[in-house]
């Protein structure tokens, strides 16, 4: 399993809801085994975990408000969105020291990798907001594309052609055509989209996308063919009673199992994991935190 599994944290120890929206990368290191790279957001440390061992086998301390991470196609260098020199450091990841330091347009937060390595996609959330590209082999900023607001989360579809990009503050998904490097379209919500889970069709093309907005304890589902939303699931309440933890995002943390077989969705306010068949997408149960 590779790329970006769930994203941001600001402590060690959580109840599963909140596991579920930290930053958790998995590094592929070799067939056989992956280091998994757990992001402290209001911090300045980087825990490097050996998952057969749930050992931490490497701290990096030299970034400040690091915000999210992603790797090199052959896994030897490690991105990270640095938020306090609005950068993006490159780490060598063996040693786990700065390479560089690539300039951005301005205050980073979520990122994204090509598949052929050859780029790095940045969130750039102070306004006005951009999707930064970052060379990779000159590691220098070749370009920003603008966007309608600040830009918080970023994915790569399943196929690896486009960027999908979402501004809480505008209320917009817009999705970029990764080789192109442009805006091919983009969709309005009621309210800003945040956390995303991407469905691929059998031949590995981009089916839907499954937002989380905000004020909306469930999540909308996005045709990405039609290029519309399609649907707007509610929750269950149970197991917890549905008492509102965060009326800004009581939803925050969703994903596509890598078979494309079911929907993992968090609830703050149930306290609890919902899991959905897809494509059907029928309830089959929950999962509690311990």
């Amino acid at each position: 399993m590779s790329t970006t599994l769930m994203r941001r944290c600001s402590a060690r120890v959580k109840p599963m809801w909140i596991l579920l929206g930290m930053l958790l990368t998995v590094l592929p290191v070799s067939a056989g085994s992956s280091l998994i790279y757990n992001v402290s957001s209001a911090g300045s440390i980087i825990d490097v975990i050996d998952p057969a061992t749930n050992k931490v086998v490497q701290v990096i301390e030299s970034i400040e408000l690091p915000h999210d991470v992603a790797f090199a196609a052959d896994g030897s260098r490690v991105y990270v969105s640095d938020e306090a020199e609005k950068t993006l450091d490159v780490l060598d990841q063996r040693s786990g020291e700065i390479i560089k330091k690539v300039p951005l347009s301005g205050i980073p937060n979520t990122l994204v990798a090509s598949k052929d390595g050859k780029r790095v996609f940045v969130a750039i959330h102070e306004d006005p907001g951009a999707l930064d590209v970052i060379d990779t082999t000159s590691l220098e900023r070749v370009k920003s594309i603008p966007k309608t607001g600040p830009l918080h989360d970023v994915y790569l579809t399943p196929d690896g052609k486009f960027v999908v990009a979402g501004s809480i503050e505008a209320k917009l998904l817009t999705v970029v055509d990764a080789q192109r490097e442009q805006s091919v379209w983009a969709i309005n919500f009621d309210t800003g989209p945040r956390t995303m889970g991407i469905e691929a069709n059998p031949d590995g093309s981009t089916r839907r996308i499954f937002v989380s907005p905000s004020f909306f304890h469930g999540f909308e589902v996005v045709d990405f063919a039609e290029r519309k939303v399609v649907a707007k699931i509610k929750l269950p309440d149970q197991p917890s009673g549905g008492m509102t933890h965060d009326p800004r995002s009581p939803s925050h943390g969703i994903g596509v199992r890598p078979d494309n077989k079911a929907l993992w969705v968090t609830s703050k306010n149930a306290d609890a994991v919902f899991v959905y068949s897809l494509p059907g997408l029928k309830l089959l149960g929950h999962a509690l935190p311990a």
